[in-house]
């Protein structure tokens, strides 16, 4: 049983590694080392894919960007899919008795490595899948080149890029498991992904046209434009907190409350 995680041991052995701390990480140095990951990745949500002709499709993916802590169309549009699939993976092939892992820190080490390299096969053919499917275009324009004789690099750059981003997301998450930050990798980019989520409805300088004129999409701003722009504001009020197409403070305000539910439940459990 333990061959088959001996067979990928040299393929283990070319990947990019973490090293472990030689020394103790102080904790200013994990907090340094945490805020340079969480930027790093925020920094990722924002910049566009590169070559990819539309992201103005229905997204199918949509419901499922918050728990993935993926953003479409950008670096980040793999999230932490890679990481979570191999995961899973490697465990219940554990769990299954498939393959054997010992307890000792040979064999531990052997396994995490087979789980990075699961995680960026994983990230390669979903890269592959998401360009290929058409989720930034039709796909057809680039086999129409290949069958031509000629060669479309828009398809290859694309995936080149996913692959990059999400293999920068495997090393970002174990030098947080490594012990140079706090936390775990996945839990911080998922409570990262949600807290920019909720930051941005909230203060988005973004305008939308919704038929009865020109309205900002952040919450607040919202507010704000509308006391200002509307004479009736009781009226101005109703909209803020109640409009149907965009965001509302209504929404903003049962998120801080259910925030403040999890918070409160959580240092009661810690005190007791």
């Amino acid at each position: 049983m333990v061959k088959f995680l001996e067979v990928l041991k040299p393929f283990c052995s070319l990947l990019p590694e973490i090293a472990k701390p030689e020394r103790k990480i102080q904790f200013r140095e994990k907090v340094l080392w945490t805020a340079i990951t969480l930027f790093i990745f925020l920094v990722c949500c924002q910049i566009p894919l590169f070559g990819i002709m539309s992201s103005d499709s229905a997204d199918p993916f949509y419901w499922m960007r918050v728990i993935l802590a993926s953003n479409r169309g950008t670096l980040m549009e793999l999230g932490i899919s890679p990481i979570v699939t191999s995961g899973l993976i490697m465990q219940l092939l554990a769990g299954a008795k498939i393959i054997e892992v010992g307890d000792t820190p040979k064999d531990r080490a052997l396994f995490n490595g087979a789980q990075k390299l699961f995680g960026m096969i994983i990230t390669i053919g979903q890269a592959i899948v998401y360009v290929m499917t058409g989720m930034y275009g039709d796909p057809a324009r680039d086999w129409n080149w290949y069958l031509l004789g000629h060669y479309h690099p828009a398809t290859t750059i694309s995936s080149l890029q996913l692959f990059v981003a999400g293999l920068i997301v495997l090393l970002l998450d174990e030098l947080l498991q490594k012990g140079y930050g706090l936390g775990s990798g996945i839990s911080l980019f998922i409570a990262t992904n949600i807290c920019e989520t909720i930051v941005w409805r909230a203060f988005s300088p973004a305008t939308v046209n919704t038929g009865r004129g020109t309205e900002f999409e952040g919450a607040i701003i919202a507010l704000f434009h509308l006391l200002a722009t509307r004479q009736d504001k009781v009226r101005a009020l109703r909209e803020a907190f109640y409009r149907q197409n965009l965001p509302n403070l209504m929404n903003l305000l049962a998120t801080i409350f259910v925030f403040g539910i999890v918070i409160y439940f959580q240092v009661s459990f810690k005190t007791e």
